[in-house]
C-alpha cells in the first residue's frame, strides 16, 4: 500500500508546490504519493508562483503541471502524513480535524530536521527571489529526511 503525503501552505503556489516537487524527486512513486494544498482558496487552479517554478527549474525539477487546491476535511482520509509550513497553516488544518487520529497526521515540516522546535518555513510570496532560494534549501533538507523515513 502506498504511503500518501500532503504538503500544505497558505495559497498552494509557493512553499507547498516546492515541497511536493522536491519530495517527489526523492521517492519511488510506486511507494509514495505526494500532493499539495493550501489552507486558503486564493489560488485554486492557479499554477505555482513563477519564482517557485524558476527555483525548481534551477534544481532540475518541473512543477509547472501542479495546480492550486484548497485543503479539505477529506484530506485527512486520503493522506497518511500532512506536513504544514507554518503555525498558521497548522492551526487552520488542525481546526478541521475530526479526531485525535486526524490531528496525529499533522506536523510542521521543519520538525523533521528540528524536532519539536516548531521552526516555520517563511512565506516568500512578498519578497524577492532570495526568499525562494532559502525556502527551497529548507524544504530540500526536510524532504531528504522524510524520504529516508519512507524508503
Amino acid at each position: 500500500m502506498k504511503t500518501r503525503i500532503l504538503m500544505v501552505c497558505l495559497g498552494n503556489i509557493c512553499r507547498s508546490p516546492l515541497a511536493e516537487g522536491i519530495l517527489k524527486s526523492k521517492v519511488d512513486p510506486n511507494k509514495i504519493f505526494v500532493d499539495s494544498a493550501g489552507t486558503s482558496n486564493y489560488h485554486v487552479d492557479d499554477s505555482p508562483d513563477p519564482r517557485s517554478i524558476a527555483i525548481a527549474r534551477e534544481k532540475d525539477l518541473d512543477i509547472t503541471s501542479q495546480r492550486g487546491r484548497q485543503f479539505s476535511v477529506k484530506d485527512f482520509d486520503n493522506f497518511d502524513r500532512i506536513y504544514v509550513m507554518d503555525m498558521s497553516n497548522y492551526h487552520d488544518v488542525i481546526s478541521l480535524a475530526r479526531s485525535e487520529e486526524d490531528r496525529k497526521k499533522v506536523s510542521l515540516i521543519l520538525n523533521e530536521i528540528f524536532p519539536e522546535e516548531n521552526v516555520e518555513v517563511p512565506d516568500p510570496y512578498h519578497g524577492g527571489t532570495d526568499g525562494f532560494t532559502k525556502v527551497y534549501e529548507m524544504l530540500d533538507e526536510a524532504c531528504e529526511v522524510i524520504a529516508q523515513k519512507h524508503q
